[in-house]
């Protein structure tokens, strides 16, 4: 049990680490969570900041997702331990720690982009597919929610059948489709009232 708390536990505070508010308070001389949709994420920080804290913030927000893994890929061979789940454990309460950032009063960002980073570290597969899904729908739409919200729901079905069923791997990977889910609350009354943002493709 102790493999499983502490990797929840290290992987939750580095998922705190909030970028977007970091870079934006540093190069741009504002909290993100106080301009524009009020969300600390790469998307927000793309409209109220510019491009390159936007890209800097993304990639390290993805990182973040990465590392995470590792970090429990590295306790499970110290331990010697099948690190599956501690995997997925931390790649959940990486994306727990972004959405509910204990240095940043518990208000960060939807989790996407971290997201991201865990699942191409743990199946690669999965990883790509969700991501190339998530391209295509906010082509189309325009709307980085809407590829967000669906690619979400793709994740745990792709596990299932990728995975092969397996129990843990299953019911973590719809604990996170169902955080990301939660963490686009406000889009989702957005998109019903028709009054969601949408990207331009030509700026």
């Amino acid at each position: 049990m102790a493999p499983y708390i502490i990797v929840s536990i290290i992987a939750y505070f580095l998922g705190s680490i909030s970028f977007s508010v970091i870079f934006s308070r540093k190069f741009a001389g504002f909290d993100v969570r106080d301009k524009g949709s009020r969300n600390a994420g790469a998307t927000n920080v793309l409209r109220t900041a510019g491009k390159k804290i936007a890209i800097l913030t993304l990639v390290c927000d993805i990182l973040k997702g990465v590392v995470a893994v590792l970090l429990a890929m590295l306790a499970g061979a110290i331990w010697k331990m099948d690190s599956t789940i501690l995997e997925y454990l931390s790649g959940f309460f990486a994306i727990l720690g972004h959405t509910f950032p204990i240095f940043f009063e518990f208000r960060g960002g939807k989790g996407v982009a971290t997201a991201l980073g865990v699942l191409i570290t743990i199946n690669w597969q999965i990883g790509l597919i969700c991501l190339l899904f998530a391209v295509i729908i906010i082509a189309i739409t325009r709307m980085v929610s809407v590829g967000s919200i669906l690619a979400a729901i793709l994740y745990p079905i792709l596990t299932v059948f990728i995975e092969q069923v397996k129990f843990w791997p299953t019911i973590i990977s719809i604990l996170i489709a169902l955080l990301v889910i939660f963490n686009h609350r406000e889009n989702l009354k957005r998109i019903k009232n028709g009054t969601e943002n949408k990207l331009s493709f030509k700026k």
